[in-house]
């Protein structure tokens, strides 16, 4: 293999070919999706990771990189916009040691090869076969490998190296199977309507056990960073192979 450690990409052609691979045009947001936060002009390291969170941004200053490439950055619809406190310390680190924050959201939630819900599809095995919702978010699809909700639970388990909160009972015979990576609980009226045996996401909120008892739907919450960890890993190896730079993903734990 060779050596990338004199390899470098510009910074705006490295957003041009993001924002094109992603389609992030065709995206309304709750956020900025690209370039949130301008850095060096080249970029030869990135430290990807799901959450810029000041942690994140402490290990790509200790190993000397020009990026941060993240799924959840700043700026959400509806934050207050002062930069004080926490914002003005990540903020103040980024731009102190000339680091660009590239964030990705919906786009990378949706993409069909790279993103968190086909990313999470190949790693439980799940067959696509349809989408819902806006944005085509909810995936459904089936697998020949689970027989019971307590099997598909078990897999989970053991692939995402947490256990998930599971409603519905254990040998509930699986056929169709939904899923939508990160806190999509809202969502699970739409799975239920698409004929879902099961949905799986990665939040749960009071109102979603009720929902799940009375549908006879089972619903799987197996953490938000849990199930967002592959999308943003999957883009950053897919960047070192386009530009032959290096893209180190850092797995920060969050038990949410």
């Amino acid at each position: 293999m060779p050596s990338l450690k004199n390899k470098s990409v510009s910074t705006n052609d490295l957003c041009t070919w993001l924002n094109t691979k992603l389609n992030v045009a065709a995206f309304n947001d709750y956020c900025p999706n690209g370039l949130q936060v301008q850095g060096a002009t080249s970029i030869s390291h990135i430290i990807a990771g799901v959450t810029a969170s000041e942690a994140l941004i402490d290990i790509a200053i200790e190993r000397d990189a020009q990026a941060l490439l993240v799924h959840h950055g700043w700026f959400w619809k509806g934050d207050d916009p002062c930069v004080a406190g926490m914002r003005r310390q990540r903020l103040c680190k980024l731009l102190a040691h000339n680091i660009n924050l590239l964030a990705y959201h919906l786009p990378l939630d949706a993409h069909p090869v790279l993103g968190n819900n086909a990313q999470l599809a190949k790693l439980l095995s799940l067959t696509q076969t349809h989408h819902a919702g806006h944005y085509d978010l909810i995936c459904l699809g089936t697998s020949t490998r689970y027989k019971s909700l307590e099997d598909l639970s078990a897999r989970i388990a053991g692939r995402l190296k947490r256990d998930p909160l599971v409603i519905g009972q254990a040998k509930k015979k699986i056929k169709n199977i939904a899923w939508c990576t990160g806190a999509a609980q809202s969502m699970f009226q739409q799975a239920i309507d698409a004929g879902a045996d099961v949905f799986i996401t990665g939040e749960i909120s009071e109102q979603t056990v009720h929902l799940a008892r009375e549908s006879g739907v089972a619903f799987i919450s197996a953490g938000h960073h849990a199930t967002e960890r592959y999308g943003v890993k999957a883009l950053a190896q897919a960047i070192s192979d386009q530009f032959k730079i290096k893209a180190d993903f850092v797995d920060l734990d969050n038990p949410v």
